[in-house]
């Protein structure tokens, strides 16, 4: 089904939505809205996105009509921040799994995966201002029927339509994640949520190579803390704490 603002509207009402045929990045429109009021649950969705971020300041480009991309508004408690993470993995993880997709996981910290392979990616910003919690956008990419064949992503990524082996709704695909946040986001700050995500981690006992800015470590991934930060246990037996970066396994 082509996405309109109409179609969306329709089915989330009364949930505030904007839609774009095609748009920079979701996270810097919903960052806006934010700022200027936006109620917590209000979302925007995108047909194409040219200028996506990733981790690390990476540009990502999802072609028209070939995935899920949607960035939500979200009004947490401070202490909550740490948790926004784990609740958007979960709530891609837990809809995927309910479609009847099997061998689902989470990579450390945000990555969804299928099989291994990475089918959605998740990005919270956190918007302050004059350091006080304004709120926090929850950017979510999710492969419907992208096509990797032949690329340098095709032994990394996969879509959600040829593990199915079927064509997908991709307004019912944002319903189950939407309901799966609601469910999480009533649960934030609960020893819940951390443990269903943790027990979905794919990482932990893990031997893996962590890079960011320059900085590296290898070791054992032995256990992740409230906070998220995971654990490397280094060959000289020191424990690296260690909050986001790159991960590979080995």
């Amino acid at each position: 089904m082509t996405l309109t603002e109409k179609k969306i509207g329709d089915r989330l009402y009364p949930r505030p939505v904007r839609f774009f045929k095609q748009i920079g990045s979701t996270n810097d429109v919903t960052s806006e809205w934010l700022k200027h009021g936006g109620e917590s649950g209000s979302i925007v969705v995108a047909d194409e996105q040219v200028s996506g971020r990733g981790r690390l300041g990476r540009v990502w480009h999802t072609p028209a009509g070939t995935a899920l991309i949607v960035s939500v508004i979200l009004r947490p408690r401070s202490e909550d921040l740490s948790q926004i993470t784990m609740l958007g993995a979960l709530a891609i993880s837990d809809t995927i799994r309910n479609w009847g997709i099997q061998h689902v996981g989470i990579k450390w910290p945000n990555d969804v995966q299928i099989n291994g392979l990475k089918v959605s990616g998740i990005l919270p910003e956190v918007v302050w201002e004059n350091e006080q919690l304004v709120g926090v956008v929850l950017g979510m990419g999710i492969n419907v029927r992208i096509d990797f064949t032949g690329t340098e992503l095709m032994n990394s990524a996969v879509s959600i339509e040829p593990v199915l082996g079927r064509p997908i709704d991709r307004l019912d695909l944002l319903e189950d994640v939407l309901k799966r946040i609601d469910y999480w986001f009533a649960r934030l700050g609960q020893d819940e949520l951390f443990d269903a995500w943790k027990k979905q981690l794919v990482t932990i006992g893990q031997h893996v190579r962590l890079q960011s800015a320059g900085y590296e470590v290898a070791g054992l991934a032995q256990a992740v803390d409230k906070d998220g930060a995971l654990l490397i246990r280094r060959a000289d037996g020191l424990v690296e704490r260690v909050i986001a970066g790159d991960i590979a396994l080995g």
